[in-house]
């Protein structure tokens, strides 16, 4: 294991998510309830933040590697989909929006784990949609999180519409991704079957 500045900050990031859930469960002596909105709204941001930068350093120094390939986005599922679990717990996130989101990303590691394996990685590459999906995520998250009215705009309902937006974004970058591996899928089961 390579141990650089674009690991180390996603290390960081992972042991954020302790930090991040206990947040809800400090006493209200501590923190009220909106104050623990507010400190996970703000450790989301600053893990949201890390992901952008570690990615830029890696580059930047030349310190890219396997394991932070693996790495990375192993914790940026971690973070999400602990949000999303606090979320759905807190009632401020429909449960089949959390299952639509966090079903698709195990998924699509999946397959894509299983496409570097028969050396077509590039099939599953990262999409326009893929993006597009990842910025309204990543922007619903934390107004879910803070939950609460900011320059006299409705937060809550904002962060409600954009996670819709990005559980179809989900389905339909699911459905690209599928569709680009499906040829892949249907020579491995014919090769599967035939004989000897």
């Amino acid at each position: 294991m390579q141990i650089n500045i674009p690991n180390s900050l996603t290390w960081a990031r992972i042991a954020l998510i302790p930090l991040f859930v206990g947040v809800f469960y400090l006493p209200e002596q501590w923190l009220d309830a909106q104050e623990k909105n507010l400190a996970a709204t703000l450790i989301f941001i600053v893990a949201a933040v890390t992901d952008w930068f570690d990615g830029y350093l890696a580059r930047a120094l030349n310190q890219t590697s396997a394991f932070g390939a693996f790495l990375d986005p192993v914790a940026d599922k971690l973070m999400v989909a602990a949000a999303l679990i606090l979320l759905v717990q807190l009632a401020r996130v429909d449960s089949i929006i959390a299952v639509v989101i966090i079903g698709r990303e195990i998924t699509i590691s999946a397959l894509r784990e299983w496409m570097a394996r028969i050396g077509e990685s590039a099939g599953v590459a990262v999409a326009f949609v893929g993006k597009l999906k990842t910025a309204a995520q990543m922007t619903a998250i934390p107004l879910l999180l803070y939950d609460a009215p900011l320059f006299n705009l409705n937060v809550r309902l904002f962060g409600e519409i954009l996670i819709y937006i990005a559980a179809a974004l989900t389905l339909w970058s699911m459905g690209y991704y599928l569709h680009r591996a499906m040829p892949h899928l249907a020579n491995d089961g014919s090769k599967a079957r035939r004989p000897g």
